[in-house]
């Protein structure tokens, strides 16, 4: 983006004031744009200034108990139930989107069918996927407040966001990538596997970086699901234990109110593995861009 220097500015007001309308907008976009910046400032150095004077060795040992509350066990329950609910959520939903993009039938029914469906389920709230695993996975299947529980819930919930953001980079693939491969000699599926879909990688890693953020801010859904335990899973059954991830962690401490001051150091770690998570992404989908070039 432009950077907006004195002379850039003096320029956009000069030209919005040949509209009244154009001024409006460009004054709204600016409101807007202040309002943002200055949110996203005041959170970070709010959650910083409370969370990092309390960040202690004692956070970090291997066991939780109420004189250290650690979040180590948190934050291993967390990398495992992001794993989980990745391996399930991302074939389906990266296969999915090849078959909407490249194999169904332009305008048909049942496209129409599941993308209203994937929209749908993007705007329900997490309590609702909550409740539905607390009934299904949890009373229905009978696998109570477990680790698994947790992970098919979540990956149920990002399943439309993978399936739409993976489905939107097939299609700004160009069209003459296909035809110079058809051209070639190659069929469909070699087509598919090995011209569109490395093209479209850098677009389907983006959705699944948000899905894995979505996955470590989640605590809604968890709290019915796979419990609040701060216990790392063990034995051959672990996936049936129940478990904390960071985010329950921090809302249990702050609901607690015992341990205000832990819960802001939490917050401190889990906004910076959010902000490597999206530094991350940014990095390899610069790294495969320039690679597919």
């Amino acid at each position: 983006m432009e950077p907006i220097n004195k002379r850039t500015l003096r320029q956009k007001l000069k030209a919005c004031k040949r509209s009244p309308l154009s001024l409006v907008l460009f004054l709204l976009v600016m409101i807007s744009t202040i309002l943002t910046t200055g949110i996203l400032l005041f959170l970070t150095g709010y959650i910083v200034i409370k969370g990092i004077p309390n960040i202690k060795p004692e956070l970090f040992q291997w066991e939780y108990n109420t004189s250290n509350v650690s979040l180590m066990p948190a934050l291993i329950n967390t990398i495992i139930m992001t794993v989980i609910s990745l391996v399930i959520a991302a074939p389906i939903g990266i296969f999915s989107a090849i078959y909407l993009a490249e194999y169904a039938k332009s305008g048909s029914r049942l496209v129409g069918i599941v993308r209203i469906t994937a929209e749908t389920l993007s705007g329900i709230p997490s309590i609702v996927y909550g409740l539905f695993g607390l009934l299904f996975f949890v009373t229905a299947v009978g696998w109570g407040m477990s680790l698994i529980a947790g992970a098919f819930t979540l990956s149920i919930m990002i399943l439309p966001l993978i399936m739409r953001t993976s489905e939107e980079a097939l299609k700004a693939v160009p069209n003459s990538y296909r035809e110079g491969s058809f051209g070639l000699g190659a069929g469909k599926m070699r087509t598919v596997f090995k011209i569109v879909l490395p093209s479209a990688m850098p677009g389907i890693l983006a959705g699944i970086i948000l899905g894995i953020g979505r996955i470590i801010g989640e605590s809604a859904a968890l709290i019915y699901t796979a419990g609040t335990v701060a216990e790392i899973p063990k034995g051959t059954d672990f996936l049936l234990d129940s478990t904390r991830t960071l985010s329950v962690h921090m809302y249990a401490l702050a609901s607690e109110g015992l341990y205000i001051n832990q819960s802001y150091a939490t917050a401190v770690i889990l906004f910076v593995i959010v902000a490597l998570i999206n530094w991350l992404s940014a990095f390899l989908a610069k790294k495969l861009s320039v690679q597919l070039r």
